[in-house]
């Protein structure tokens, strides 16, 4: 049996070229002394939250280098094996080669990914909203699903999240919900969720099974750091404090401290309800209103500006970014990349890299 191996080593070599030339290994190696330096000063933690952030650029800039070394040297050992398998004309010995080098190349591609996470605010955390189309419970129980599709997937990329609004649906899941999701490069991964979710099913909450088309919308905005001035003025917001509704639970606090901004220029409305201190969650919604109102500049000055504001319009047929079926047949299908899958369930527990993947390598 004959096995092939050139085209696999081509883009194994492409690939790790492509790595070393963005992975500067003497610039990195320098900038991580410089970080362990400034762990080592009795002030460090003076500021946490500055300190943070230094902490977690030098444990990412740890991982890059140990991920880097891993594989080279994993390259090296598979070539050496592929070697082996020629000189002694051993099938066996071969097909477990060209198994090591398709593991490899996997890993290599998500890594070349990773390098094209660049932008401006990619390295920043984000806020993740998601709210209910038209059809009340259907609806409203896809919000919830989409929700924790992405928590989970936060979960296993060990990212932390912070529930912010919670708006629970009439009857079940959600009508719209907010939360933080802090990590390095959150919004990176993120930025091309933002769209409408379209799932088609049998609704459980239908007593004559009938197929439903659901819609929800997602909407990712970055962290604003305290460095971007975002100007305000008090005459333009609208702020109510209102009891949070519902029934309860790990995520919303139930006082009457929540509160709601409404930025009467733009229309943008931000809600906050995870703290019992009023002040907190004031100072919660207004990060978050600084948030919209910079991405909102953002996109004016982008080309797709107007494109973008189309589609969010309408929550519902005609501007859906992808599509999760679970009747009559099951399959995910993104509608701009033509990314699949045929394993809904593990896509709606979390496993979205494919499809992040996808997205992101098409934006560059």
């Amino acid at each position: 049996m004959h096995i092939d191996t050139t085209e696999i080593l081509e883009e194994i070599k492409q690939s790790i070229k492509l790595l070393r030339r963005h992975f500067d290994c003497a610039v990195i190696s320098t900038r991580i002394c410089r970080l362990d330096s400034l762990t080592q000063k009795e002030n460090f933690w003076k500021n946490p939250e500055q300190a943070q952030k230094l902490m977690q650029e030098r444990n990412h800039l740890k991982k890059q280098m140990k991920d880097m070394k891993a594989l080279e040297e994993a390259f090296e050992d598979a070539t050496i094996l592929l070697s082996l398998g020629k000189s002694e004309d051993d099938t066996n010995t071969l097909a477990e080669a060209r198994g090591e080098l398709e593991l490899i190349l996997v890993k290599a591609q998500k890594m070349c990914i990773s390098t094209m996470l660049s932008g401006e605010n990619d390295q920043c955390d984000c806020y993740l909203e998601v709210h209910a189309g038209a059809g009340g419970t259907e609806a409203q129980s896809w919000a919830d699903t989409l929700l924790r599709m992405y928590t989970r997937w936060a979960e296993r990329k060990s990212y932390k999240i912070e529930w912010l609004e919670e708006s629970p649906g009439e009857e079940t899941g959600l009508k719209s919900a907010t939360i933080k999701i802090l990590g390095h490069n959150a919004h990176g991964w993120l930025k091309t969720e933002s769209g409408v979710h379209r799932l088609v099913r049998i609704s459980p909450y239908d007593s004559q099974a009938r197929r439903h088309t659901s819609f929800s919308s997602v909407w990712v905005y970055p962290v604003v750091d305290d460095s971007i001035n975002i100007f305000i003025e008090d005459k333009d917001l609208k702020i109510d404090t209102y009891r949070a509704s519902g029934a309860g639970g790990q995520h919303v606090n139930r006082t009457d401290s929540a509160i709601r901004i409404t930025h009467i220029p733009s229309g943008i409305v931000v809600q906050c309800q995870n703290d019992r201190s009023q002040h907190r969650n004031r100072a919660s919604a207004m990060n978050v209103l600084r948030a919209r109102l910079y991405e909102a500049e953002l996109q004016r000055r982008g080309d797709e500006a107007h494109a973008t504001e189309a589609s969010k319009s309408e929550i519902g047929w005609g501007h859906q970014i992808r599509s999760y079926v679970l009747q009559p047949y099951q399959m995910v299908k993104d509608l701009r990349t033509g990314e699949e899958s045929s394993n809904p369930s593990a896509v709606l527990d979390g496993d979205i890299d494919a499809f992040l993947e996808a997205s992101i390598g098409r934006t560059k």
